[in-house]
C-alpha cells in the first residue's frame, strides 16, 4: 500500500470524495491553508491564545476541504487533472505507471514542499516576515511543480485505462 493511498484515506477519499476534490474550487481553495494556518499560529502575538481558533478552523478546513464541494462540473481542467493524476500515482503499486514517473523527481518536490513548511513553521515560532514568505514559497513551489507532473501523469494513463478515461468528462 503506497503513502499516498494512507494519506488519502485519512482525508476519506473514497470514489465519490475524489470526484469532489477534483472540483477546481477544492484545489485553489486548498492553496489558501498555508497562509490561514501561518497567519492564525502568528496572531498570538496580538491575540495570545485565541489563535488556536483560527488556527484550528484552517486545520479543520484542510481536512474538510476535499470532501466539501461538489463533484467537478467537469475535469477537463488542469487542477481536476492534477488531483485525478495524483489519484493516479497512489494507485501505481495496482496499475503500473510508465517508466519516466518512477524518478525520483516526486520525491524531490515533496522534500521542497516539507522544507517549506519546516522553514514557516520556524518561522511562525520566531516571528520571521522573510522565513514564513519564504516557507510559504518553497512549499507552494514544490506542490505546484508535484501537480503539475500528477496532470502530464494522468494525460499519459486515461488513454492506456478504461477506469481513468471515465474521470475524464
Amino acid at each position: 500500500m503506497t503513502l499516498e493511498r494512507n494519506v488519502a484515506r485519512l482525508f476519506r477519499l473514497n470514489d465519490e470524495n475524489w470526484m469532489k476534490h477534483a472540483n477546481p474550487w477544492s484545489v485553489w481553495t486548498r492553496y489558501s491553508v498555508l497562509p490561514l494556518i501561518v497567519l492564525a499560529f502568528w496572531s498570538r502575538i496580538w491575540i495570545g491564545w485565541w489563535c488556536l481558533i483560527p488556527g484550528i478552523a484552517s486545520l479543520l478546513w484542510l481536512f474538510l476541504n476535499p470532501v466539501f464541494f461538489r463533484k467537478a462540473r467537469s475535469t477537463r481542467n488542469w487542477a481536476s487533472k492534477a488531483v485525478l493524476g495524483e489519484r493516479v500515482y497512489l494507485n501505481r503499486d495496482r496499475v503500473d505507471i510508465p517508466g519516466i514517473h518512477k524518478t525520483p523527481l516526486y520525491a524531490i518536490l515533496n522534500a521542497i514542499s516539507s522544507v517549506g513548511m519546516g522553514i514557516a513553521i520556524w518561522a511562525v515560532v520566531t516571528y520571521s516576515v522573510w522565513g514564513a514568505v519564504l516557507g510559504v514559497a518553497l512549499a507552494y513551489l514544490g506542490k505546484s511543480w508535484y501537480l503539475d507532473r500528477m496532470v502530464w501523469l494522468y494525460e499519459m494513463m486515461k488513454s492506456e485505462h478504461p477506469e481513468y478515461r471515465g474521470w475524464d468528462y
